[in-house]
């Protein structure tokens, strides 16, 4: 049975933990100018976690929807990347629709756990052991994006490979405290697997957002 999402709100308002205008840094639209989004929320707890700041929406003001969006206009960026935390806990039916009506592109980065909201042209799919993917994100997912902290991680890894679908980019992408350790085993097996690519997290070696 699928779980159901905490709606706080119709998404007529979200919980903002930041927003800005930077550079795609991972997975397959790495190097693309984009606007992002990201969402307070998050019910998973990755022990490896960057972005645990925005896992308490308590934390972080509801902004009204299309006060987001204006501020998309003014930044002049032709897509946005919503992210988070788990940016499905939230509705984005609204967010997604007033993008679109203005032609901007929408990406989401979501681990799956909740049912899909929202309109994408993309959706990177990065699922997580503690709460995983929906059967409907595997298998509509365009980019299928995996941590790597162990060699287990590899497993985990396959089992989503055989649910999404033969158009999905799959992507393996190390944890960033496990870098030095784990990036030798991530060569060995792209070298043994070349359906796989690899995904570096740019922004960090460039010091950007």
């Amino acid at each position: 049975m699928e779980k159901e999402r905490d709606i706080v709100t119709d998404g007529a308002s979200l919980p903002v933990v930041e927003e800005f205008f930077s550079l795609q840094g991972e997975g397959f639209q790495t190097g693309k100018a984009a606007y992002f989004i990201r969402l307070g929320g998050c019910d998973i707890g990755c022990s490896w976690c960057d972005s645990r700041f925005s896992w308490n929406p308590g934390l972080h003001p509801m902004v009204e929807t299309q006060s987001i969006i204006d501020r998309v206009i003014e930044s002049g960026a032709d897509s946005v990347v919503v992210t988070g935390g788990e940016p499905l806990m939230w509705t984005l039916d609204l967010l997604c629709k007033g993008l679109k009506t203005i032609n901007i592109c929408t990406f989401i980065e979501t681990s799956g756990g909740y049912p899909l909201s929202g309109t994408w042209d993309w959706i990177c799919l990065s699922p997580k052991k503690n709460m995983p993917p929906t059967s409907e994100i595997c298998q509509i997912a365009d980019e299928l994006k995996v941590i790597i902290q162990d060699k287990s991680d590899f497993e985990w890894a396959e089992k989503y490979h055989g649910m999404v679908s033969r158009e999905c980019r799959l992507y393996l992408q190390p944890e960033w405290s496990r870098f030095d350790t784990i990036i030798p085993e991530i060569v060995k097996y792209i070298k043994k697997n070349p359906i796989w690519r690899i995904s570096l997290q740019v922004h960090k070696y460039m010091h950007i957002p």
